[in-house]
């Protein structure tokens, strides 16, 4: 801590644990905090995952193994079924079928099946495939696959035959089984009989699986297509596995048999366990691979329970290590905040008073204790005069008002105010005092502060005297080049009875014909600069009336319109406009792209392409372009000549950019006669307004099945011949249909 031998001048000069600084700490905290819960869940993750990694490489050799002692078994069983097709007993009642042989035959075989625990049975079969006996009652019934008996079999001789796993019922319970098949034959190869062996997989593999592994690891044997033949668990804690034999893998968990699908061996961690899983071949034989799928798995809550003292360390030396930090930050802080407060104190006793703030320290009292030199230059004094003054003489109070000034400042703590300086010159100070108690808590200061406020002062005083100024009865807005309201004075308010017109667009307020004209109107301002015109609008207090409007565009430094200034008045009558030469246009919309032009000549309907015509007009011919200096020049003309020429365009015509200098217009559902009349009557008018100088049409009629380019190109046809012909401007070409 701090330890002086002055007392501080105010408290500020003292360690202040600011909200800032209370922020950072916390947010530090949060972010040591969540830093360790991250890093040790991973860690723990990590850790656990490697424990899964390891009893998956343990198991998979485990698997390895036992996959590899069933194929030996089913080998082991092929040769067994080979000596029992060998064997004398058989031979001795396959030479005489006597009833005494049959029984010596079965009492042998019953002694095998009782010694051998994998043999469920063995059952003999006759030529034809016919049963004759068996061991046990529950095989031998069911009728052979008919490719292995007779001329059609692939196999024969010493071969056995050992068929996919299947169920059989014994004793009420499903029994995973496989059968094996020998062929019983004669010296000249004619069959005798045949000899089926049973074993059980279930048997086969409880035999197995305490010499390779944990009585508690699960061990689950599935054909290719997800079938569970051994395995299953009723009470399994692990969801979504097969609960009884038969049941599919396929369906109960896809993600599981998608992995195992993909390859021959592997791991798969889920949500609830980690499975490992191993493709394994009991025997391939009459091109059939018999292959099957061996899967142990052990729960994930096994491996956290494994891995639980070693997450018990790192959680408590996570938490000894964040408490730790949390200490070193709380330090670092704490240092900082020391370091700060002795470089305020010599920065409060060296800089404080040359600041570009002016700052008067005061007495309790309000007498002047130290002032610097900035607000001797705002108060326009001497600092030497300022020095053990009165704050009442310095902001120019009487009693009263003093007497007011200190109440608050004992009150509140805190007091506001403004000081003309100099009404010449319009000098204003802003004042803001208030009273700060040293660090023993017996002394208090009024710490007083002056800022220079006359540029705010004119500018509240400039834009008083535009509100009075734009406080007039004739309605006024400001918008931008789009329409949308800047700023409105209340006249224009009243006019429309809308309480606030900011953030509206002025085109939409009034009507929907003038929001259809407002194109017009904003491309004639960048020309023009100016529009006078008639308005009709439907007010809710005076309904159909005529508002004359006058607008005056404004453009930027780059010529583009940036703000237009409409004034409206209240007019009775549309005559005036509708004589006006400067009325806006009635249509809205010219195409300035050739697609938009060729979509409105599909869509128009075959009876009005039949008789429709096309114009292609040229304004820059050498006539015109002789007293044109640029190109710029001849955009501005153009826009001028489309502003005159859409005044009068009918509504079912339409106008469309072609090139610079060129405009094409689709007159639909006229023919030619019609179109020659229009051209004549626009370039007349284009005329008596100064424009038609140098301007040539050419008329073209549609043909049946031409395109729009056709028709263009029949159109630039006749424009070429009216700019040749020289003594007329208009001409036609393709206008007569085909008789």
């Amino acid at each position: 801590m701090l330890s002086r031998k002055l007392p501080l001048l105010i408290s500020a000069q003292g360690i202040h644990w600011s909200q800032p600084r209370i922020l950072a700490i916390a947010s530090q905290l949060c972010m040591l905090l969540v830093t360790v819960i991250i890093l040790t869940n991973i860690i723990i993750t990590l850790g656990e995952r490697r424990l899964q990694e390891d009893w998956a490489t343990q198991r998979y050799s485990e698997l390895q193994a036992v996959g590899a002692l069933i194929s030996d078994k089913v080998t082991f069983q092929q040769f067994r079924t080979q000596m029992f097709a060998k064997s004398e007993l058989l031979k001795q009642y396959l030479a005489l079928p006597s009833a005494e042989n049959q029984q010596k035959l079965l009492n042998n075989w019953d002694t095998l099946v009782n010694n051998v625990p994998e043999l469920l049975g063995i059952a003999l079969y006759d030529p034809q495939g016919q049963h004759r006996f068996a061991s046990s009652n529950d095989f031998g019934k069911e009728s052979l696959p008919s490719a292995l008996l007779g001329s059609a079999r692939n196999m024969g001789g010493n071969e056995i035959y050992t068929s996919p796993l299947e169920f059989t019922p014994i004793n009420g319970e499903l029994e995973p089984y496989l059968y094996q098949f020998a062929w019983l034959e004669n010296p000249d190869q004619s069959v005798r009989g045949y000899l089926v062996t049973y074993n059980s997989m279930a048997k086969m593999l409880r035999n197995i699986k305490p010499a390779y592994s944990s009585e508690q690891a699960p061990l689950m044997m599935l054909d290719t297509q997800g079938l569970l033949y051994a395995g299953a668990q009723s009470n399994s804690s692990v969801g979504r596995l097969p609960e009884t034999m038969g049941g599919s893998l396929k369906q109960s968990y896809p993600a599981l048999w998608r992995k195992m699908a993909m390859s021959n061996f592997g791991q798969f961690h889920g949500d609830a366990a980690s499975f490992v899983y191993l493709k394994v071949e009991l025997t391939t034989q009459y091109e059939t691979r018999r292959e099957y799928f061996l899967v142990s798995y052990i729960k994930n809550d096994e491996i956290a329970a494994k891995f639980s003292q070693w997450r018990n360390i790192l959680i408590l030396g996570a938490s000894t290590l964040t408490l730790l930090a949390a200490v070193v930050i709380f330090l670092t802080h704490l240092y900082r905040l020391v370091q700060r407060s002795r470089e305020f104190s010599i920065y409060m006793t060296n800089r404080l008073f040359d600041s570009d703030k002016g700052c008067i320290i005061a007495s309790d009292s309000g007498r002047v204790v130290i002032a610097n030199s900035t607000v001797s230059n705002l108060l326009q004094q001497p600092i030497d005069e300022l020095s053990d003054r009165s704050l009442q003489r310095i902001l120019k109070m009487d009693e009263d008002e003093y007497s007011q000034f200190l109440n608050q400042m004992q009150t509140e703590k805190e007091w506001h105010g403004e000081l003309l300086i100099d009404a010449d010159s319009y000098k204003w100070l802003a004042i803001h005092s208030r009273t700060e108690i040293g660090a023993d808590n017996k002394r208090s200061y009024m710490l007083v502060t002056f800022e220079d406020i006359s540029e705010l002062k004119q500018v509240q005083q400039q834009a008083t005297l535009c509100r009075l100024l734009n406080d007039v009865p004739m309605a006024s807005v400001l918008t931008d080049a789009k329409g949308l309201v800047l700023k409105a004075n209340d006249a224009f308010n009243q006019l429309l009875q809308i309480e606030d017109s900011t953030a509206l667009n002025v085109s939409t307020l009034l009507s929907d014909e003038f929001s259809q004209q407002w194109p017009q109107i904003s491309q004639q301002l960048q020309i023009q600069g100016c529009w006078k015109g008639q308005v009709f609008v439907v007010l809710s207090h005076t309904p159909d009336q005529f508002l004359q409007a006058t607008l005056k565009g404004h453009l930027d430094s780059s010529g583009e319109l940036e703000y237009i200034h409409c004034s409206f008045e209240l007019a009775e009558q549309r005559s005036f406009a509708r004589e006006n030469g400067s009325l806006v246009p009635k249509r809205s919309t010219i195409f300035n792209h050739k697609d938009d032009l060729e979509r409105y000549f599909t869509n128009l309907t075959q009876k009005c392409k039949d008789f429709s015509s096309l114009l292609l007009i040229d304004i820059s011919a050498d006539g015109m372009l002789s007293h044109m200096s640029d190109l710029g020049q001849l955009e501005s003309r153009q826009k001028e000549v489309e502003i005159h020429l859409l005044r009068d365009l009918p509504h079912r015509y339409q106008m469309s950019h072609w090139q610079l200098g060129k405009l094409i217009v689709v007159l639909p559902d006229t023919n030619s006669d019609q179109a020659h009349y229009f051209a004549l009557e626009s370039l007349n008018k284009l005329n008596d307004n100064g424009l038609g100088d140098g301007i040539c049409i050419g008329i073209a009629s549609y043909q049946a099945g031409q395109t729009l380019e056709q028709l263009i190109a029949n159109a630039g046809v006749a424009l070429k011949r009216a700019k040749q012909t020289g003594d007329q401007n208009i001409c036609q070409a393709f206008t007569r249909f085909d008789s």
